[in-house]
């Protein structure tokens, strides 16, 4: 029999023994992938390129930002994966548990490291422009992460603090974080970065096409290495289960830093050039 649930598809068997087909975080994944391979095939048929490379190039950005992702968490663990003894050093002595995605999770800072290095190598191999081809991938990445997000909603994680706002979100108790399990309602985090997300692919694609003749290659990735980490920072204050890096939260951090360096590279790039005043 099959049956659906709220966390996949399962095969049920004459012995009563449930084998889940299909769980609905990996399906919601793929199809924000395949949305934004869409977007950049879009993009790259409006630049005047070939949009079949998009799905040579796909698989490039796959398994980095997934081997990306995985390492992030990997060396960043949350609370809750401490307390259920998925640490650094478990991890590191644990190479099955390692690469099982279901013992743990994923980063998303650790995704646009591990996809950055593919695209490098990618475009390394087949000799195209690293920094168009971060441009063409930058609106693509936010709409992925757009939909992607949405499979916290069904694995009832990346929720925030308790409120009582209309748009609550309720989490069954099993999911609470530890400390709050007395608390029903809490800020849905998960949708607050998703429509981030959206907003930023909007505004990427808005420049990418109101600016186009005073962007330089680069400008429009560097801008989304500026808008989202903004967002992310802000959100991670209502965020009750952060990785903790020496005392401090780890993804503020380290999206403070990429923000401020990604701003401060756009400015260098746009910089006005010192006047020369000719000898008299």
């Amino acid at each position: 029999m099959i049956r659906f649930l709220p966390d996949g598809i399962y095969l049920t068997f004459a012995s009563g023994e449930p084998f889940r087909l299909l769980a609905w975080y990996g399906l919601i994944l793929m199809s924000g992938a395949v949305a934004g391979a869409w977007l950049a095939a879009r993009e790259v048929k409006r630049r005047g390129g070939d949009p079949d490379v998009v799905l040579d190039l796909m698989i490039y950005l796959l398994v980095g930002g997934v081997i990306g992702a995985r390492l992030w968490h990997v060396f960043t663990p949350p609370p809750s994966s401490i307390e259920q003894g998925y640490t650094t050093a478990y991890y590191l002595t644990h190479w099955l548990d390692l690469i099982n995605l279901r013992k743990g999770g994923l980063g998303i800072p650790g995704a646009v490291i591990g996809g950055a290095i593919a695209l490098y190598f990618y475009t390394r191999k087949h000799k195209l422009s690293f920094a168009e081809w971060a441009d063409i991938s930058a609106p693509s990445l936010a709409l992925g992460q757009a939909i992607g997000r949405w499979g916290n909603y069904v694995n009832q994680e990346l929720y925030g603090a308790p409120t009582d706002l209309p748009w609550k979100l309720f989490i069954d108790p099993a999911h609470r974080v530890r400390g709050f399990e007395n608390f029903e309602y809490f800020h849905p985090l998960f949708l607050y970065e998703s429509l981030w997300n959206l907003a930023n692919m909007f505004l990427l694609m808005w420049l990418s096409r109101r600016f186009a003749d005073r962007l330089k290659p680069g400008d429009i990735i560097l801008t989304y290495l500026v808008a989202y980490p903004i967002g992310r920072f802000l959100l991670d204050f209502l965020r009750l289960d952060a990785a903790q890096l020496g005392g401090l939260n780890a993804n503020q951090t380290f999206m403070a830093v990429v923000a401020l360096v990604a701003a401060a590279a756009l400015v260098w790039r746009h910089r006005k050039p010192a006047r020369v005043i000719p000898p008299s």
